[in-house]
């Protein structure tokens, strides 16, 4: 079956349907992540996208219940060059993934580079390219859209596993990865983790608190920030990803929507301290200002936007890549390990 994404400047792409018919609406965005392509459209921080592999094969090692972050998918489409396997377009039919292949995804791509990343429609058959750039064009852009609520569990839970210890570490779920629970717990923390609106006064009941990652644009989350203010100098702190964000925001910091995102897992960051350079992988298409205040930690090599933050006197830091690395390299593997170390000795 034939199928096309149209972008609201009328820009149309064709394809051929190999997930779930129908047809999904998103921002279109790409990530050049050459692994873990069943990660990324199960992250919660794609939800209200239409993802692009740059990746010329998508599929061809299959899928497995262990490699999803999250119950199920939350991207609003898959777009690809080439889709192989059977596991994996079988994978997305049943979840309800609508996807294409054949896409011309290098075209795609550039045009995306020069246009910034745009609101899109992902349709499974061939016919109403006008009114689905018609209905393109009345759906809300990524700015100002608060997400959260969307994907942050409605009840607290807990996480833990036979390496639990007696250190306590509140997760706030904004979208929180099953990689980063894994890598909490693995460390050696018994972790419970609360949905995007829980109060400041019970995360300063914990040992730490960790702010998770998650999507859409963090300056309308202005209770999230007013409880991360609130939150600070009581207890250890680290975000990640929109968490950096908000605690950014919560310290005087400015954000804003960059043209095309920062999606793979090979971007540069500058560790600015040691003047070591991390290859990281990183999902936002938000991000902090430049500054070069000393609490910027690290920056972006690709546009200089600050990539990590530290606050001693206010026990918080924050990073915008993921430390986790579910999917990506592992430069930046000993951060989380690193500040649940912290708190251990904190909270002993």
């Amino acid at each position: 079956m034939t199928g096309f994404l149209v972008l609201e400047d009328g820009e149309v792409f064709c394809g051929e349907s190999v997930g779930a018919e129908g047809f999904a609406f998103g921002e279109a965005v790409f990530t050049t992540a050459m692994t873990g392509y069943q990660e990324i459209v199960t992250d919660p921080s794609y939800s209200g996208q239409l993802v692009c592999f740059t990746a010329p094969m998508v599929g061809n090692y299959g899928v497995a219940d262990t490699r999803s972050e999250s119950a199920g998918p939350h991207a609003q489409g898959v777009l690809m060059r080439e889709a192989r396997g059977p596991e994996w377009t079988d994978w997305l039919a049943r979840n309800g993934l609508p996807a294409l292949s054949g896409l011309d995804t290098r075209s795609l791509v550039l045009h995306l580079r020069d246009r910034g990343a745009m609101r899109a429609c992902l349709v499974t058959h061939s016919d109403g390219a006008d009114g689905a750039l018609k209905a393109v064009r009345e759906q809300p852009t990524m700015t100002g859209q608060a997400l959260v609520r969307n994907v942050s569990t409605k009840v607290p839970y807990s996480y833990t596993t036979s390496h639990s210890g007696a250190a306590r570490v509140a997760v706030v779920d904004y979208g929180v990865k099953r990689s980063i629970l894994r890598r909490l717990a693995g460390a050696g923390v018994a972790v419970t983790v609360f949905p995007h609106d829980v109060d400041a006064g019970t995360l300063a009941a914990f040992d730490g608190v960790l702010l998770s990652n998650g999507p859409g644009d963090p300056e309308p989350l202005t209770g999230e920030v007013a409880t991360i203010r609130e939150l600070l100098g009581r207890v250890p702190v680290l975000g990640i990803c929109l968490g950096h964000q908000l605690l950014a925001l919560a310290t005087g910091r400015t954000t804003f929507k960059l043209p095309f995102g920062h999606r793979g897992g090979n971007h540069p960051v500058l560790e600015r301290a040691s003047g070591r350079v991390l290859v990281t992988s990183q999902n936002h298409g938000f991000a902090v200002a430049s500054s070069a205040d000393r609490e910027a930690t690290h920056e972006s090599l690709y546009d200089g936007t600050v990539e990590g933050l530290s606050y001693p006197e206010l026990r918080a830091r924050s990073v915008q890549f993921h430390p986790e690395a579910g999917p990506g390299p592992h430069d930046a593997w000993s951060i989380l390990a690193e500040w649940v170390e912290e708190v251990q000795l904190a909270a002993a």
